[in-house]
This record gives structure tokens, C-alpha cells and sequence, in this order.
């Protein structure tokens, strides 16, 4: 049975709100939903580009270096059609993901990579718990190394504020959209790029309440150095959402310094690792997991890998030496050291769901196959 097929009827989930206490955690995945063609992309990277073109020209960069990531049960997918959406729910869920969380890309009202979205609102189905993550960067070609290169600019303003909260508005109501304790759940990727982000947080809530959304959950996401420098009251948000990796608890990228450059034989003399960054997956783990604690609310965050050399042929990062097991252990302890904050702020965040070129998806690859998502409802469950 093909797992389009296995997603049948409603979802079978405890109520986030259960007086019972009976779901302690939700696990959201984020979402990435570049993986069918738009003319924009058309335009800028080529007739039918998707992020399967940069996925499938990946190369190996040293010895033992996995790459490229090739997809095995979904395959090859195309996000236009509805029965991919329908086999991403139905793995999911299986395997103990509460719901996804896509990236929102939205320039001044022009919206990008948004039919995958478009779809699940209109069509109703399937029929899976979604919240969004606004990707507020400008698109630049830092993929292929020109980074000043602004594809399409982001622009912000007050009536920009209002027109996107209102269009927001209609996306909250939606019964399958993630909430906080009643509040629509919505986050930002990068808040310090707002020039009055208390001024857009406050615009926000109080044109939601005047629509009769109510109240808003709002969580910065801390993404680079310098979206971890405020705590996230200050910018007008409840809380914040750790992204991984940390960039600033990666430590020394191995085969950097002389004596490792001798290392012929353990193959660390290979120019991959002057080319780009890497660094030791088990050590960058324990390097997160020994961080001292924030002293406001952030959801954690963990991810099972990471390794952009599909899409930057210098200047990559990359996580070597990932396993399933080694996932699953940062995964679970994780789990078992997170306390919910209050009612429905019971929330760890996985990143990501399907960051092909990243290197960092839980979906199965060739490789590995559903190995990493047994790890994740290992984790979950306790097993």
C-alpha cells in the first residue's frame, strides 16, 4: 500500500488542549515547499528548477563524505500533485511528527512557493495539523557564491503589516492550523531584520483581534548569531524556537589545523575540508546539549543533519558522520529534559522535515531509508 493511500479520513490525535495532560509534547517539522517549478525560479536558475536540481548534482568533497542525499519511498516528488502531500501526512504521522511548519515567503504581497499551501487550504486535505514560519530574507544567489546578487528585495512597512497579517487572518482559521493555547501559532525567521519589530508585533495583534482572530502566539526564530541576542519579549514576541544547528556552538571545523592536514591516512588532507567547514555531527550534539539554559521561554530544537554542498560549491557547512541512532539519542534526551511551559506550549521543533539540499531531512533517503524516522518516534515514545 502506497502511504498516499494509508491516509485515510480524519486524524486520530489527542486534542491539544486535553484537560488530561495526555499529549505532553507535539513535535513540529519544519517544511520546505520548493519542490515544484514557479517562474520565478524558472527565470533566475532555469527552466524547470526545483531544489531536486541542486540535490542531484551534489559530489562527495572527501573521503566518506555522504553525498549527494537521493530520496527513496516519496521519490522524486512534485509538490503540484496532491497525492505527495497525501504520503508526506500519512509518513508523519506515522511515525510521531504532530505537524509541519511551513516556510512562508511573502514580499509586500507577492507570495512565492506558495501552491503546495494553497492546495491543503483550498482542498481541505490532508487533513494534518500546519502552522507557518515567515522566511523574511531577501533571495539573493548566495547559492552559487553571489550573495549581493538580490533576486527580489524584502520591504517592510506598517501597511505592509496590515496587509499581510489580514491575509493571515484567513490561513488562522483554518481548523487544522497549529495553536497555543488557543492562539494561532505563527513565527518569524529572521525578527531583527524588522525595523520596528515591537511596532509590526503590536500592529499584528492588535488588527488579529480586530478581525476576531483573537489573540496571536508569536516566536522569533533564533536562525543566526545575531537573532540570538534579545530575548524575544523585547521584539513583541511569547517565545522563541531554537534553530539547529547553533552556529555559534559548532567549535573548531576538523581537518583546519596542521596536524590534521598530516592525517593523509584518515583522509583528513583532502582540500573538501579547506573548501568548507566541517565539523564532527556527534561532537556539535554534545556541544548543544551542554549549553546553559536561557532564562526565557525557547522551544528546542533538533536536527538530524546538515550539509549544504548541493547547493554551495565553497564555503559549505557540513555535519559529518550523522547516524540514526546518534539522532535519536539527541532527540530523546531532548524530550526528557523539556518541560511544557504552560497549557499548549508543549512544542520541539525538527529541522527539518524535507531540507534535501541541506542535507537535513527526515523524509527517506537511499541510504538510510525510514531509519531516522523510527528514531524519531523512538525518541518520542520512549522506547
Amino acid at each position: 500500500m502506497s502511504w498516499a493511500n494509508r491516509f485515510k479520513g480524519r486524524i486520530d490525535r489527542d486534542d491539544e488542549e486535553d484537560p488530561a495532560g495526555s499529549l505532553r509534547i507535539r513535535t513540529l517539522a519544519f517544511y520546505l515547499p520548493q519542490f515544484h517549478p514557479i517562474p520565478e525560479n524558472n527565470q533566475w536558475w532555469g527552466e524547470g528548477f526545483t531544489e531536486w536540481t541542486n540535490v542531484t548534482r551534489a559530489q562527495p568533497q572527501f573521503p566518506g563524505h555522504y553525498q549527494p542525499h537521493l530520496p527513496a519511498d516519496l521519490g522524486f516528488y512534485d509538490l503540484r500533485l496532491p497525492e505527495t502531500q497525501f504520503a508526506q501526512a500519512a509518513m508523519a504521522r506515522e511515525y510521531g511528527v504532530y505537524g509541519f511548519c511551513y516556510y512562508h515567503y511573502w514580499f509586500n504581497g507577492k507570495r512565492l512557493l506558495h501552491r503546495p499551501l494553497d492546495t491543503v487550504l483550498r482542498s481541505g486535505a490532508p487533513d494534518f495539523p500546519f502552522c507557518l514560519c515567515w522566511a523574511n530574507e531577501n533571495w539573493t544567489r548566495a547559492w552559487d557564491g553571489h550573495e549581493r546578487e538580490i533576486l527580489i528585495e524584502q520591504k517592510y512597512s506598517h501597511q505592509d503589516d496590515l496587509a499581510h497579517i489580514r491575509w493571515l487572518a484567513e490561513v488562522f482559521h483554518d481548523p487544522r492550523y497549529i495553536s497555543v493555547d488557543g492562539k494561532p501559532l505563527f513565527l518569524v525567521y529572521r525578527a531583527n531584520r524588522f525595523p520596528d519589530a515591537r511596532r509590526t508585533t503590536d500592529t499584528w495583534r492588535e488588527e488579529a483581534a480586530r478581525l476576531g482572530v483573537g489573540e496571536l502566539y508569536l516566536c522569533k526564530v533564533e536562525s543566526l548569531p545575531d537573532e540570538r541576542q534579545e530575548p524575544p519579549e523585547l521584539l513583541g514576541f511569547d517565545a522563541a524556537v531554537d534553530f539547529q544547528p547553533d552556529w555559534r556552538n559548532l567549535g573548531r571545523p576538523i581537518g583546519r589545523d596542521r596536524i590534521s592536514r598530516m592525517m593523509s591516512g584518515l583522509g583528513l588532507s583532502s582540500p573538501g575540508y579547506q573548501r568548507h567547514a566541517v565539523y564532527d555531527y556527534e561532537t556539535v550534539v554534545e556541544g548543544m546539549l551542554r549549553r546553559k539554559p536561557v532564562s526565557y521561554k525557547r522551544y528546542p530544537c533538533v536536527a538530524p543533519s546538515w550539509d549544504n554542498t548541493a547547493r554551495r560549491q565553497t564555503g559549505a557547512c557540513i555535519l559529518t558522520g550523522s547516524t540514526p541512532e546518534l539522532y535519536g539519542s539527541w532527540l530523546r534526551r531532548v524530550v526528557e529534559g523539556f518541560q511544557p511551559f504552560g497549557p499548549g506550549e508543549d512544542l520541539i521543533f525538527l529541522n527539518a522535515w524535507n531540507e534535501w539540499a541541506e542535507g537535513n531531512h527526515l523524509e527517506p533517503c537511499q541510504k538510510w531509508g525510514l531509519s531516522y524516522l523510527k528514531a524519531t518516534k523512538s525518541a518520542i515514545e520512549g522506547v
